[in-house]
Protein backbone atom coordinates (compact mmCIF):
# COMPACT_ATOMS: atom_id res chain seq x y z
CA UNK A 1 0.00 0.00 0.00
CA UNK A 2 1.33 3.39 -0.93
CA UNK A 3 2.22 5.94 1.94
CA UNK A 4 -0.57 8.16 -0.01
CA UNK A 5 -2.97 5.53 0.49
CA UNK A 6 -1.85 5.54 4.15
CA UNK A 7 -2.49 9.35 4.86
CA UNK A 8 1.37 9.88 4.96
CA UNK A 9 2.73 13.54 4.70
CA UNK A 10 5.21 12.99 1.39
CA UNK A 11 4.47 15.92 0.25
CA UNK A 12 2.65 15.09 -3.19
CA UNK A 13 -0.99 15.63 -3.64
CA UNK A 14 -3.26 12.98 -3.13
CA UNK A 15 -4.48 10.72 -5.79
CA UNK A 16 -7.35 13.00 -8.02
CA UNK A 17 -7.46 15.99 -4.98
CA UNK A 18 -8.05 13.78 -2.71
CA UNK A 19 -5.43 14.32 0.64
CA UNK A 20 -4.66 11.45 3.23
CA UNK A 21 -5.65 12.48 6.81
CA UNK A 22 -1.66 13.01 6.92
CA UNK A 23 -1.75 16.22 4.06
CA UNK A 24 -4.95 17.47 5.83
CA UNK A 25 -2.83 18.01 8.96
CA UNK A 26 0.28 19.47 7.30
CA UNK A 27 -2.07 21.78 5.81
CA UNK A 28 -4.22 22.67 9.16
CA UNK A 29 -1.58 23.02 11.46
CA UNK A 30 0.17 26.19 10.60
CA UNK A 31 -2.83 27.72 11.37
CA UNK A 32 -4.13 25.36 13.75
CA UNK A 33 -1.42 23.93 15.91
CA UNK A 34 -3.45 21.74 18.31
CA UNK A 35 -5.20 20.17 15.68
CA UNK A 36 -4.82 16.41 15.56
CA UNK A 37 -5.67 13.03 13.80
CA UNK A 38 -7.76 12.43 16.87
CA UNK A 39 -10.18 15.84 17.14
CA UNK A 40 -10.93 15.07 13.08
CA UNK A 41 -12.12 11.82 13.72
CA UNK A 42 -13.81 13.36 16.74
CA UNK A 43 -15.81 16.13 14.37
CA UNK A 44 -16.40 13.15 11.87
CA UNK A 45 -18.48 11.17 14.31
CA UNK A 46 -19.94 14.39 15.47
CA UNK A 47 -21.39 14.55 11.69
CA UNK A 48 -19.73 17.81 11.12
CA UNK A 49 -17.68 16.18 8.47
CA UNK A 50 -18.16 13.32 6.06
CA UNK A 51 -14.63 12.20 3.99
CA UNK A 52 -14.90 9.67 1.73
CA UNK A 53 -13.24 6.10 2.54
CA UNK A 54 -11.07 4.03 0.40
CA UNK A 55 -12.11 0.32 0.72
CA UNK A 56 -8.83 -0.46 3.11
CA UNK A 57 -10.89 1.94 5.40
CA UNK A 58 -8.79 5.51 5.10
CA UNK A 59 -10.16 8.92 4.87
CA UNK A 60 -10.03 10.93 1.95
CA UNK A 61 -10.37 14.20 2.21
CA UNK A 62 -11.29 16.76 -1.02
CA UNK A 63 -10.57 20.36 -1.05
CA UNK A 64 -13.93 21.30 -0.09
CA UNK A 65 -14.07 19.07 2.82
CA UNK A 66 -10.58 20.79 4.14
CA UNK A 67 -12.00 24.42 3.67
CA UNK A 68 -14.88 22.64 5.76
CA UNK A 69 -12.32 21.73 8.56
CA UNK A 70 -10.32 25.03 8.51
CA UNK A 71 -14.15 26.87 8.84
CA UNK A 72 -15.28 24.69 11.95
CA UNK A 73 -11.73 24.98 13.02
CA UNK A 74 -12.36 28.91 12.88
CA UNK A 75 -15.64 28.69 14.85
CA UNK A 76 -14.33 27.04 17.41
CA UNK A 77 -11.13 28.89 17.93
CA UNK A 78 -12.50 32.50 17.74
CA UNK A 79 -16.23 32.84 18.57
CA UNK A 80 -16.33 29.79 21.01
CA UNK A 81 -19.20 28.23 19.27
CA UNK A 82 -20.32 24.74 20.60
CA UNK A 83 -20.50 21.81 17.70
CA UNK A 84 -24.16 21.63 18.20
CA UNK A 85 -24.41 25.60 16.76
CA UNK A 86 -21.71 25.11 14.25
CA UNK A 87 -23.56 22.31 12.94
CA UNK A 88 -26.79 23.93 12.55
CA UNK A 89 -24.91 27.05 10.85
CA UNK A 90 -23.33 24.28 8.41
CA UNK A 91 -26.35 22.60 7.90
CA UNK A 92 -28.00 26.17 7.06
CA UNK A 93 -25.29 27.05 4.82
CA UNK A 94 -22.37 27.38 6.50
CA UNK A 95 -21.90 31.34 7.06
CA UNK A 96 -18.85 32.98 7.30
CA UNK A 97 -17.20 32.99 11.34
CA UNK A 98 -19.45 35.28 13.16
CA UNK A 99 -17.87 38.52 14.14
CA UNK A 100 -17.00 40.19 17.69
CA UNK A 101 -20.29 41.91 18.03
CA UNK A 102 -22.67 39.02 16.81
CA UNK A 103 -20.43 36.77 19.66
CA UNK A 104 -22.13 39.27 22.72
CA UNK A 105 -25.51 38.40 24.07
CA UNK A 106 -27.98 40.16 26.28
CA UNK A 107 -29.31 39.46 29.37
CA UNK A 108 -32.42 38.16 27.87
CA UNK A 109 -31.20 36.42 25.06
CA UNK A 110 -28.68 34.67 27.04
CA UNK A 111 -31.50 33.58 29.50
CA UNK A 112 -33.59 32.32 26.56
CA UNK A 113 -30.16 30.43 24.96
CA UNK A 114 -29.31 28.76 28.04
CA UNK A 115 -33.04 27.69 29.75
CA UNK A 116 -31.92 29.33 32.79
CA UNK A 117 -33.86 31.73 34.88
CA UNK A 118 -32.98 35.19 35.62
CA UNK A 119 -32.55 34.40 39.60
CA UNK A 120 -30.41 31.47 38.39
CA UNK A 121 -28.05 34.06 35.99
CA UNK A 122 -27.90 35.95 39.27
CA UNK A 123 -26.75 33.53 41.33
CA UNK A 124 -24.11 31.66 38.88
CA UNK A 125 -22.62 35.60 38.31
CA UNK A 126 -22.90 35.90 42.28
CA UNK A 127 -20.58 32.92 42.65
CA UNK A 128 -18.61 34.14 39.83
CA UNK A 129 -19.09 31.55 37.13
CA UNK A 130 -20.21 33.55 34.59
CA UNK A 131 -19.13 36.95 34.30
CA UNK A 132 -20.61 39.62 32.51
CA UNK A 133 -18.76 42.58 30.05
CA UNK A 134 -20.47 45.62 30.02
CA UNK A 135 -24.26 45.15 29.30
CA UNK A 136 -23.32 42.05 27.67
CA UNK A 137 -22.31 38.36 27.95
CA UNK A 138 -19.85 36.15 25.87
CA UNK A 139 -19.79 32.34 24.15
CA UNK A 140 -18.28 31.75 27.47
CA UNK A 141 -21.04 32.38 29.17
CA UNK A 142 -23.49 30.39 27.23
CA UNK A 143 -21.69 27.31 27.69
CA UNK A 144 -21.43 27.59 31.18
CA UNK A 145 -25.05 28.78 31.97
CA UNK A 146 -25.90 25.47 29.49
CA UNK A 147 -23.80 23.61 31.71
CA UNK A 148 -25.27 24.59 34.72
CA UNK A 149 -28.60 23.83 33.37
CA UNK A 150 -27.79 19.97 32.39
CA UNK A 151 -26.59 19.69 35.57
CA UNK A 152 -29.36 21.49 37.37
CA UNK A 153 -31.54 18.09 36.53
CA UNK A 154 -28.89 16.20 39.00
CA UNK A 155 -29.83 18.14 41.82
CA UNK A 156 -26.35 20.39 41.42
CA UNK A 157 -26.81 24.24 42.12
CA UNK A 158 -24.66 26.46 41.30
CA UNK A 159 -23.04 26.44 45.20
CA UNK A 160 -22.07 23.35 44.44
CA UNK A 161 -19.80 24.29 41.66
CA UNK A 162 -17.51 26.89 43.59
CA UNK A 163 -15.02 24.26 44.44
CA UNK A 164 -15.20 23.25 39.69
CA UNK A 165 -14.33 27.23 40.09
CA UNK A 166 -11.57 27.42 42.20
CA UNK A 167 -10.34 24.13 41.21
CA UNK A 168 -10.28 26.30 37.25
CA UNK A 169 -8.91 29.12 38.52
CA UNK A 170 -5.93 27.09 40.11
CA UNK A 171 -5.14 25.25 36.66
CA UNK A 172 -5.24 28.67 34.70
CA UNK A 173 -2.77 30.12 36.74
CA UNK A 174 -0.27 27.17 37.15
CA UNK A 175 -0.84 27.67 33.34
CA UNK A 176 0.17 31.37 33.57
CA UNK A 177 3.58 30.47 35.64
CA UNK A 178 4.78 28.36 32.95
CA UNK A 179 4.48 30.55 30.06
CA UNK A 180 5.50 33.64 31.97
CA UNK A 181 8.56 33.66 30.75
CA UNK A 182 7.42 33.37 26.84
CA UNK A 183 5.61 36.63 27.67
CA UNK A 184 8.46 38.24 28.72
CA UNK A 185 10.24 37.81 26.14
CA UNK A 186 10.51 41.04 23.27
CA UNK A 187 10.83 39.15 19.74
CA UNK A 188 8.51 38.93 17.36
CA UNK A 189 5.78 36.29 17.85
CA UNK A 190 6.88 36.11 21.78
CA UNK A 191 3.23 36.40 22.68
CA UNK A 192 1.29 33.95 19.67
CA UNK A 193 3.72 31.80 20.94
CA UNK A 194 3.25 32.12 24.24
CA UNK A 195 -0.56 31.77 23.88
CA UNK A 196 0.10 28.45 21.59
CA UNK A 197 1.82 27.00 24.58
CA UNK A 198 -0.90 28.04 26.86
CA UNK A 199 -3.77 26.02 24.99
CA UNK A 200 -1.15 22.94 24.86
CA UNK A 201 -0.36 23.19 28.45
CA UNK A 202 -4.31 23.61 29.37
CA UNK A 203 -5.18 20.72 27.04
CA UNK A 204 -3.18 18.45 28.53
CA UNK A 205 -4.55 19.74 31.93
CA UNK A 206 -7.76 19.16 30.66
CA UNK A 207 -7.47 15.69 29.57
CA UNK A 208 -5.68 14.94 32.77
CA UNK A 209 -8.61 16.56 35.02
CA UNK A 210 -10.95 14.84 33.34
CA UNK A 211 -8.77 11.10 33.61
CA UNK A 212 -8.58 11.41 37.00
CA UNK A 213 -12.82 12.12 37.36
CA UNK A 214 -12.92 8.93 35.95
CA UNK A 215 -10.42 7.15 37.77
CA UNK A 216 -12.04 8.84 41.16
CA UNK A 217 -15.43 7.40 40.23
CA UNK A 218 -13.91 3.63 39.09
CA UNK A 219 -12.40 3.43 42.57
CA UNK A 220 -15.82 4.66 43.78
CA UNK A 221 -17.51 1.38 41.74
CA UNK A 222 -19.52 3.78 39.36
CA UNK A 223 -17.45 4.51 36.08
CA UNK A 224 -16.30 1.30 35.00
CA UNK A 225 -20.18 0.26 35.62
CA UNK A 226 -21.12 2.71 33.67
CA UNK A 227 -18.95 1.94 31.25
CA UNK A 228 -19.70 -1.83 30.94
CA UNK A 229 -23.51 -1.07 30.85
CA UNK A 230 -22.84 1.09 27.68
CA UNK A 231 -25.11 3.78 28.74
CA UNK A 232 -21.69 6.94 29.57
CA UNK A 233 -21.40 8.97 27.14
CA UNK A 234 -18.45 11.02 27.21
CA UNK A 235 -18.57 15.27 26.74
CA UNK A 236 -16.15 17.82 26.01
CA UNK A 237 -12.80 16.82 26.97
CA UNK A 238 -13.86 13.43 27.85
CA UNK A 239 -15.06 12.99 24.49
CA UNK A 240 -12.04 14.11 22.60
CA UNK A 241 -9.55 11.78 25.03
CA UNK A 242 -12.31 8.47 24.65
CA UNK A 243 -11.69 9.59 20.79
CA UNK A 244 -8.24 9.74 20.91
CA UNK A 245 -8.10 7.02 22.44
CA UNK A 246 -9.97 4.85 20.12
CA UNK A 247 -7.41 2.41 17.51
CA UNK A 248 -7.67 3.94 14.14
CA UNK A 249 -5.61 2.44 10.90
CA UNK A 250 -4.66 5.85 10.35
CA UNK A 251 -2.06 6.71 12.89
CA UNK A 252 0.22 4.22 14.76
CA UNK A 253 1.34 7.11 17.14
CA UNK A 254 -1.31 8.79 20.02
CA UNK A 255 -1.62 12.29 19.77
CA UNK A 256 -0.93 12.43 23.64
CA UNK A 257 2.46 11.79 22.72
CA UNK A 258 2.61 14.28 20.19
CA UNK A 259 1.20 16.92 22.75
CA UNK A 260 3.44 15.79 25.00
CA UNK A 261 5.98 16.12 22.67
CA UNK A 262 5.34 19.09 21.33
CA UNK A 263 4.86 20.92 25.05
CA UNK A 264 8.39 19.64 26.18
CA UNK A 265 9.97 21.01 23.17
CA UNK A 266 11.46 17.57 21.71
Amino acid sequence: MSELERGGTSGTTGTRGRFGIGEVLAQLRPEFPDISTSKIRFLESEGLIEPERTRSGYRKFGAADVQRLRHILTLQRDSYLPLRVIKERLAGGGPAPATADSDRLTRHQLLDEAGVTDAELTELEDYGLIRRVGRHYGMEALAVARAVAALRQYGVQARHLRAVKAAADREATLVEQVVAPQLRQRGPGARDAATRTAWQIADLTLRLHATLVESALADAGLASAAMRLGSYEPMGPVASLAAELAVDPETTETDEAQALRSASGR
